[in-house]
């Protein structure tokens, strides 16, 4: 019985760190917002001062007081439930295909859980009413 249930268990874990598709077209949660630029492979983590998670895919980095949002190529497991991300720093530079991690449960210190790849950054000017500073 307990070797029945090992086997059930594991394809439960690969699945919970696999990307989420369906052949629904991805609709973002995120406020309106006009792109304003290029998009960028990385941004200077230094100067990285708030993320906002705002679904599975979607999070807007604010650097001063620009926002780049990051489309993530992939939907990531419980992101936009939890809502709380962490990420290593490599030379300074936070890029695309980097790994993010979705921070599990309230609390110092969180544990990491499902790790997903980010997009480019994109430059935005949120819509006036849906700002968030």
């Amino acid at each position: 019985m307990i070797r029945t249930a090992t086997v059930l268990v594991l394809p439960l874990a690969v699945l919970a760190c696999a990307s989420v598709e369906d052949d629904q077209p991805f609709v973002s949660k995120a406020p309106a917002a006009t792109v304003t630029g290029e998009p960028q492979r990385c941004l200077n983590a230094s100067t990285i001062s708030r993320t906002i998670v705002h679904d599975d895919r979607t999070i807007d980095f604010k650097v001063g007081s620009r926002t780049w949002r990051n489309t993530l190529p992939n939907s990531c497991l419980h992101l936009g439930i939890r809502r709380a991300i962490s990420y290593d720093v490599r030379g300074n530079s936070l890029c695309a295909g980097e790994v993010i991690y979705v921070l599990d449960g309230p609390g110092s210190p969180s544990q990491r859980g499902v790790s997903c790849a980010l997009g480019e950054f994109v430059p935005v000017e949120l819509a006036a009413r849906s700002r968030e500073d």
